[in-house]
């Protein structure tokens, strides 16, 4: 029984780790059926941007504190020039995005080898999420999953703020519900997809800041996870964030309880075959899409 419980931990971690890099891709593909490979990017450059403030702060609390904004602004930024540059012309053209997104992704990726090196790189976690709390019967909680998972649930909470209660959440969803009524209706699609873009990419630079408590940075880090990101998406239902919060933590536990028993490598094929039965049986995802909302 201890054992069930500290897997489940551990999957509920995983999953808010899932969840941190799947609210990004619920926002841009929900609303603009952009298919962004370059999403593990974005993943990528707020882990680096991490790495980087930790060389000129000695405090790695501090550090970390900083990098969760700096992070934001930083894949915030590179996903409203991606969008800017290329994402604009081919909305029409799902297919197109994939692809140039993936060309995208493997540019970045070699810029990362050619500025930070081709090895992985570390950084230091603060000394209060080094420890683990125990809750009685062997049961240990580690406390940088703990802050992960608070992270993730912190997020989810103001994206649906954003997303309920201001004018910025009422655009986008009047956007996604009806693009063309929204345009006749005053409502600026151009500046609200740039808009939802950067806090989509900004949202996945948090999730690489949270990446590096639990593991290496490298360039190619963010295709580690970019699949199963686009698995909850989809398996949660297309821009329905409540799915894509449920889906990510059932995943992550499913997986994490596999590992266990079995492999990796034979939990992955378990956790997929589950998954493409699942789409068979309902391939509109956990929640029906009955209008374009993200809410």
């Amino acid at each position: 029984m201890t054992v069930v419980l500290n897997q489940s931990f551990t999957g509920i971690s995983i999953g808010a780790v899932l969840l941190l890099i799947a609210l990004g891709l619920t926002l841009t593909f929900g609303q603009m059926g952009v298919i962004n490979m370059a999403h593990g990017e974005f993943i990528m450059a707020g882990a680096y941007t991490t790495y980087v403030l930790q060389k000129s702060i000695s405090s790695a609390g501090v550090s970390l504190l900083v990098a969760l904004p700096v992070a934001f602004l930083v894949a915030g930024a590179m996903g409203v020039l991606l969008e800017w540059l290329l994402i604009r012309r081919l909305y029409t053209r799902p297919l197109d995005t994939l692809l140039v997104t993936w060309g995208v992704s493997l540019m970045l990726q070699q810029l990362a080898r050619d500025i930070f090196g081709a090895p992985n790189v570390q950084t230091a976690a603060p000394n209060l999420l080094t420890e683990n709390i125990s809750v009685g019967g062997g049961i240990t909680l580690a406390n940088n999953r703990l802050f992960i998972l608070g992270l993730a649930l912190l997020c989810v909470l103001g994206l649906t703020v954003v997303l309920r209660l201001t004018p910025l959440g009422r655009r986008i969803r009047a956007v996604v519900q009806n693009r063309d009524l929204a345009e006749v209706s005053g409502i600026s699609t151009g500046r609200v997809d740039r808009t939802t873009f950067f806090i989509g990419s900004g949202l996945a630079g948090v999730a690489g800041v949270a990446l590096t408590l639990v593991g290496p940075i490298g360039p190619t880090m963010g295709t580690n996870y970019i699949v199963d990101a686009f698995l909850v998406v989809v398996v949660g239902g297309i821009g329905q964030l409540k799915g894509s919060v449920i889906t990510a933590f059932v995943l992550g536990v499913l997986q994490s309880v596999l590992e266990y028993s079995t492999t990796v490598s034979v939990a992955k094929v378990v956790v997929l075959v589950a998954i493409v039965a699942f789409l068979q049986w309902r391939p509109q995802g956990l929640y029906t899409l009955r209008t374009r909302s993200l809410a």
